[in-house]
């Protein structure tokens, strides 16, 4: 092995142990503090439902590692130990042209990605999740919703892939900007067809048919400027009994959706409280912040992966045989990985700031905080949420800021 080599394989296995190291401290800063009913959960929850808590989060930490180890033995011996060699020349010995070539090279990964995940699915689905209440799928449902899933990610991925190696292939000074203006047109695409084509093929949406709550909702949005064109509920708890709520639509007109699973969960005031946090995104124009702070940094780094695939360099480093385009994409894709890693904390940061000022708005469009704090109360109770995380722990995983945060944060705003 040589040392470039030997060196991207340790870099990767420390990230990978980091990430272990943070589910160990979490699970053992839960069990230490798990027992502790925080002051805005006094009535809420009790003992036997903070054992519940602890048990689940653990069970699904403990599993999520086991699934992360084997997905790590794979990854390694498919990049590290020349399957990934044997399988370039496998393709490659089809003979297809350059854009049919890269379309089977990825497709065929994705498979054996999916191929491989279906025993976690299926023992995280009907074991881990049942045991505690949350999964109402069948095994018919799960079924037919991952062929339409491998059908659907077939027809778009397939498509993205093809239009951008003929672009590269067209273009090969400048295909770097060029692909990312598909994948910005894609993205944006994908955001107004989803809500209407691709969402019904996994649930049935039927318009509210409280009227009062659908005016209430309208009133609500109408003062943050937002136009709500219609009120959906969702058939979730077809599939689980997790709850939540989302818009769709750019721009002022929107769609809301609700899980069946929140509607009953929640009572009116709630539910406004929870939609005018959504509403508090799109008066501080999160999502397009996040979309530019997305397409600034995908530019970035297709013109990086621009400049290293035009040498060999990484070819070298792998001992790969043939010279392939694809590979090369591949494993620059993978070490980028890496080095992206110690960012995290970054760009979770951001997000929970974003949600914080989510927070603040709903509080001050609804007039008080008191209901998105027994919203957030309420949901953590179902959803069986870590109370306790460690600091370390959130830095790395959380976009939202933990729940017992934002209670208190809403409990101080609603003090004064």
């Amino acid at each position: 092995m040589n040392t470039p080599l030997f060196i991207i394989l340790t870099a990767y296995i420390l990230k990978e142990c980091f990430g272990y190291y943070l589910e160990f401290i979490n699970i053992r800063h839960m069990t230490a503090k798990g027992s502790v009913v925080p002051d805005g959960f006094r009535g809420s929850v009790d003992a036997a439902l903070l054992k519940k808590t602890c048990d689940y989060q653990i069970e699904n930490m403990r599993f999520g590692v086991v699934e992360s180890m084997f997905n790590n033995i794979v990854v390694i011996g498919f990049i590290f130990g020349g399957l990934l060699n044997a399988y370039s020349s496998w393709v490659m010995s089809f003979k297809l042209s350059f854009m049919y070539c890269g379309v089977v090279f990825f497709l065929l990964l994705s498979y054996g990605e999916t191929i491989l995940s279906i025993p976690f699915s299926l023992w995280r689905t009907f074991k881990i999740e049942k045991k505690y209440g949350f999964n109402t799928t069948t095994l018919r449902v799960w079924l037919t919703d991952s062929i339409k899933s491998l059908v659907i990610s077939t027809i778009l991925m397939g498509a993205l892939i093809a239009v951008g190696l003929y672009v590269i292939q067209r273009s090969p000074d400048f295909w770097w900007l060029w692909v990312w203006v598909v994948f910005f047109i894609f993205s944006i695409a994908l955001m107004y067809v989803s809500p209407y084509i691709i969402e019904p093929l996994f649930n049935k949406f039927t318009p509210i048919s409280e009227e009062s709550m659908v005016e209430k909702i309208q009133e609500m949005m109408g003062r943050a400027g937002i136009t709500v064109k219609s009120v959906f509920k969702m058939d979730a708890s077809r599939r689980s009994t997790h709850t939540n709520a989302y818009f769709t639509g750019i721009g002022k007109v929107k769609r809301i959706i609700l899980y069946d699973t929140l509607i009953e969960k929640v009572d009116d005031e709630e539910l406004l409280a929870i939609l005018a946090h959504e509403a508090g995104h799109w008066r501080k124009r999160h999502l397009l912040k996040l979309i530019a702070a997305y397409e600034v940094m995908t530019l970035a780094a297709l013109y990086c992966f621009h400049i290293v695939l035009k040498t060999d360099a990484v070819l070298d480093i792998f001992n790969i045989d043939e010279n392939s385009f694809f590979v090369k994409l591949l494993l620059i894709s993978f070490i980028a990985g890496i080095v992206v890693f110690p960012f995290k904390p970054f760009s979770n940061a951001a997000s929970r700031r974003y949600e914080r000022q989510a927070d603040r708005f709903a509080a001050a469009l609804t007039g008080r905080s008191d209901k998105m704090i027994s919203v957030l109360v309420k949901l953590a109770k179902d959803n069986l949420s870590n109370l306790h995380p460690h600091p370390l722990y959130v830095l790395f995983h959380y976009s939202h800021p933990p729940v017992l945060e934002r209670v208190n944060y809403l409990a101080n705003l609603n003090r004064t």
